[in-house]
């Protein structure tokens, strides 16, 4: 069936404008219910949010419609996603709800939902839902409602959960790090995970009011954390985003340490200790320094289409347990079903405890190539896939990759949470990137005028 609401990573919009709207959200939530109690009954729910505004009226409406199908909702309040997944499965619900727009700003909002297994809902369901979606909104009888409850210790839960991930007699103790929590769902769950695991802690973008979600902060704006470590001589930063699925690192001297650094920290330390299960899985984004080295290191490497979904997919038919995106959405298989910022964040944390060495010496032998993202933003009226498919612009592409040769990349593709054209250029040293990618952008702004 043809999509109308569900992409790559569930719903996300405006708040405010079609569908992310507290009507649509209610009957989202019946549909939801309606599917899943077919599959298994009785039916128990879980909801989390991050610290959007608009958080507060979708759980709302959320519940009430699940509750009107006959579902049972249980109410986690600000949690990180991969938190949600995590209480999903400990908790033995038959789904998680997750409301957040992850990176985006505080005015767009969105609904993921995750299985049982606490990972991303099968294509058939969502489609089942999307249907369902078309049918009247009925009422269960009085006796038959799903009830609400919230659980109190979730916090505490997912806390002790991420410190499992680490072995019990290694410490934190004597490391000095600065934490950016976006205003996010991370805010009381990373900085207590840290502390008790031994470390020093300080922390930026952890007081959220609903409004300053991202602002400035996160991992999408790793500029504030620079500084802050920096400043307060730190040994690293730790950015997660507006969800804390995503994580991004700066080491002791201000330099950033992206996605594809920490997949190749968490790869090289388990392929040397005889844990890796198979290879790796990175996106079309993945640099192509991060191939090369693991290709050095005898570890195999695939690359999927952009999207934390198409990288576990890929991951799953491969039976491999690591994969990731060099926006810093990594997915350690062997502790976590999902992308897990916090967790992420400590198998490198716990490599450089156990090896005494510091970031910069751990990516020594990682020799990354330049590589050059422009966003170009769509105007209301612009389709992405009419201008990527442009004669003009599939020439101009053709062109660039002639010159490249076998030096370097040119990627295009349309972002599948915002209305942009990604741009991405990527060469040897001795190409000037920045001018090859911002000569394609200018193209593509041009075909939209």
């Amino acid at each position: 069936m043809t999509r109308r609401y569900f992409g790559t990573d569930g719903i996300r919009g405006t708040v405010g404008k079609s569908p992310i709207t507290a009507d649509f959200m209610l009957k989202l939530g019946w549909a939801a219910g309606q599917v899943l109690r077919r599959d298994k009954g009785r039916t128990r729910v879980l909801i989390g949010k991050d610290t959007r505004i608009s958080g507060y009226m979708f759980e709302s409406a959320l519940e009430a419609g699940l509750s009107a199908a006959g579902v049972d909702v249980s109410l986690l309040g600000p949690m990180p996603t991969p938190g949600i997944a995590y209480l999903t499965r400990t908790f033995r619900a038959d789904a998680g709800i997750v409301i957040s727009a992850s990176h985006n700003p505080f005015d767009d909002n969105g609904i993921k939902f995750f299985s049982a297994e606490g990972k991303k809902l099968p294509d058939d369901t969502e489609d089942r839902i999307e249907a369902m979606l078309a049918a009247p909104l009925t009422t269960a009888e009085a006796a038959q409602l799903g009830k609400a409850t919230r659980i109190d210790d979730a916090a505490g839960r997912y806390i002790e959960f991420c410190k499992s991930t680490l072995p019990d007699r290694l410490s934190l103790h004597g490391l000095k790090v600065v934490l950016d929590c976006a205003h996010g769902a991370t805010y009381h769950i990373a900085p207590n995970v840290f502390r008790e695991l031994g470390a020093y802690v300080t922390t930026i973008g952890s007081a959220p009011d609903g409004l300053n979600i991202n602002q400035q902060v996160g991992s999408t704006h790793p500029a504030a954390l620079r500084a802050a470590v920096i400043q307060q001589n730190a040994d690293l930063g730790i950015a997660f985003d507006g969800d804390g699925d995503r994580v991004l690192l700066v080491d002791g001297d201000g330099r950033e340490v992206d996605g594809d650094d920490i997949l190749y920290l968490i790869a090289r330390d388990r392929h040397e200790r005889g844990l890796l299960q198979g290879g790796v899985v990175g996106t079309l984004m993945s640099n192509f320094g991060l191939a090369m080295a693991l290709d050095k290191l005898g570890i195999p490497f695939e690359r999927a289409n952009v999207g934390d979904r198409f990288v576990m997919e890929r991951m799953a038919a491969n039976g491999w347990e690591l994969g990731g995106e060099s926006s810093g959405h990594i997915v350690c298989g062997h502790v976590q079903t999902t992308g897990d910022g916090i967790v992420s964040t400590l198998q490198v944390l716990a490599l450089m405890m156990r090896e005494q060495k510091s970031l910069p010496t751990l990516l020594k032998e990682l020799e990354k190539v330049p590589q050059a993202l422009i966003n170009v933003r769509l105007p209301a009226d612009a389709s992405a896939k009419e201008v990527m498919a442009s004669a003009p612009l599939k020439q101009a592409v053709a062109a660039l990759e002639h010159e490249l040769g076998d030096e370097g990349r040119v990627l295009l593709r349309a972002s599948g949470t915002e209305p942009l054209i990604r741009v991405m250029v990527e060469g040897r040293a001795h190409l000037d990137v920045d001018q090859l990618a911002r000569g394609l952008a200018d193209q593509v702004q041009a075909l939209m005028k």
